[in-house]
């Protein structure tokens, strides 16, 4: 899980490029959850909160202009 204050110091396009491996692991994980189930579910749950929390920081600096 990472902290918000980590998601603050990277680029926008290293948030970028790690919302797109976030989306295709919990896609994996959905997946596979379907199919025979997980060791650990509370991994997606984490994985869609750090998905939230990057889009919230890529939507902040936009508002404000920091592209």
């Amino acid at each position: 899980m990472m902290k918000t204050s980590e998601i603050r110091k990277s680029t926008s396009s290293d948030l970028r490029n790690e919302l797109v491996e976030l989306k295709s692991e919990l896609f994996k994980l959905r997946f596979q959850h379907a199919a025979n189930g997980l060791d650990n579910p509370m991994k997606m749950k984490n994985i869609k909160k750090d998905i939230a929390r990057i889009k919230t920081i890529l939507r902040e600096r936009e508002l404000n202009g920091e592209e």
